[in-house]
C-alpha cells in the first residue's frame, strides 16, 4: 500500500511539474507528425509545447536609403505586428521553435522593409519624393506578408523622412515655406476675388430689384392717373349733363312764360316784389322785363298794370281763337 501511495505521489508531482495553465493572451503550439498545431486546452505540457505571446509587438525602424543623385534619406517607421494564428507553421519556420519567434520574424520583416524602401527611393528625386506614395507602396508590397512570415501587420506608419545632409534639409524647408506662403497669398487673393464677385453679384441683383420696383411703381402711377382721368371725365360729363338739364328746364320755363304770361303772377319773384312794395312805400324797384322798361324806370304799379294788361290780352286772344 505504501508503494502505491508513493507512486501516486510521484506521478502527481510529475504532473504538477510538467503541466502549466495557458494564459488567455498566449498561443500554445505542439508538433504532431511534422505538423505544427495549436493547443486549445487550458492545460499543456511545457516540455512538449511552445508557448508564445499573442499580443501586439511594435517596432520603430530607421532606414537609410539613397534617392536619385546619390542623396541620402533617413526614414523613421513604426510597425505594429502580431503572430498570425492561421499561419503558425510559417511563423515557426521564419522565427524558429523558441519563445522569441515573433521577435526573430519581426527582424526578418525589418530586412524586407529596408529592401522595399531602398528599391522605391531609387526611382525618385529627392524633391519628387512623397511619404504618402511610399506608404501606399509599402502596403501593396506587404499585402502577402502574413503568408510569408506568419506575422499579421496591424499598422504601419512613416514618422519622418529627412535628408541626411542638413543643408539639403534646410533648402527643402525653405522651399516648402515659400510654397506655403505662395499658396496662402493665392488663397487670400482668391478670397478677395470671390468677395468682390459676390459684392458685384449682390449689387446687380439689388439693381435689378430696384429697377423692377420702379417699373411697378410706374405702372401703378400710370394706372392711378388713368383712374383719375376717368373720374375727371365722368365729373365733367356729369356737370355737362346737369347743366344741359338745367338749360332744358330754363328753356321750358321761358317758353311757358312766353306762351302764358299770366303764370308770371305765380312766380316767387313777383311775390317778393309785392312784399317789398308793401313794406317800402317810397321804394322804386326796377324789374328787368324788357329793355324799354329798364331804361324808362317804370314804377312797380305800372309794371303790374302792364303785366295785367298782357295777361288780359292773351286771355282775349285765346277766347277769340276758341270762338272762331
Amino acid at each position: 500500500m505504501w508503494i502505491v501511495l508513493g507512486c501516486f505521489i510521484i506521478v502527481l508531482l510529475l504532473i504538477l511539474f510538467e503541466y502549466r495553465i495557458r494564459k488567455p493572451d498566449h498561443i500554445t503550439m505542439y508538433e504532431s507528425r511534422g505538423i505544427i498545431k495549436q493547443r486549445r486546452t487550458r492545460f499543456y505540457p511545457r516540455h512538449f509545447s511552445l508557448c508564445i505571446s499573442g499580443t501586439v509587438h511594435s517596432v520603430v525602424k530607421e532606414v537609410d536609403a539613397e534617392a536619385k543623385g546619390h542623396l541620402m534619406l533617413k526614414f523613421k517607421l513604426t510597425v505594429s505586428v502580431a503572430p498570425s494564428r492561421q499561419f503558425l507553421p510559417t511563423l515557426i519556420r521564419v522565427g524558429g521553435w523558441n519563445k522569441n519567434a515573433v521577435l526573430q520574424a519581426t527582424k526578418e520583416l525589418e530586412v524586407k522593409l529596408e529592401t522595399i524602401i531602398r528599391g522605391f527611393t531609387e526611382k525618385y528625386k529627392i524633391e519628387e519624393f512623397s511619404s504618402e506614395e511610399l506608404l501606399k507602396y509599402l502596403r501593396g508590397q506587404l499585402k502577402d506578408v502574413e503568408k510569408t512570415s506568419g506575422l499579421e501587420i496591424i499598422s504601419i506608419s512613416i514618422q519622418s523622412v529627412e535628408p541626411v545632409d542638413e543643408k539639403i534639409s534646410e533648402a527643402i524647408r525653405q522651399r516648402e515655406s515659400a510654397r506655403i506662403f505662395e499658396q496662402t497669398e493665392i488663397a487670400n487673393q482668391n478670397a478677395r476675388v470671390v468677395a468682390a464677385k459676390a459684392r458685384t453679384e449682390a449689387d446687380e441683383k439689388i439693381a435689378k430689384f430696384e429697377h423692377t420696383l420702379d417699373l411697378k411703381r410706374y405702372d401703378l402711377n400710370k394706372l392711378k392717373e388713368e383712374k383719375e382721368a376717368q373720374l375727371s371725365r365722368l365729373r365733367v360729363e356729369e356737370e355737362l349733363f346737369l347743366k344741359t338739364k338745367q338749360m332744358d328746364i330754363d328753356r321750358k320755363e321761358i317758353e311757358l312764360l312766353t306762351k302764358n304770361p299770366e303764370v308770371m303772377m305765380l312766380t316767387p319773384q313777383l311775390a317778393r316784389l309785392a312784399e317789398a312794395s308793401q313794406s317800402l312805400r317810397n321804394a322804386r324797384t326796377v324789374v328787368s322785363l324788357s329793355p324799354t322798361e329798364i331804361s324808362s324806370g317804370t314804377q312797380l304799379v305800372d309794371v303790374f298794370k302792364n303785366i295785367f294788361q298782357q295777361v288780359i290780352g292773351s286771355m282775349d286772344k285765346k277766347e277769340n281763337k276758341k270762338s272762331e
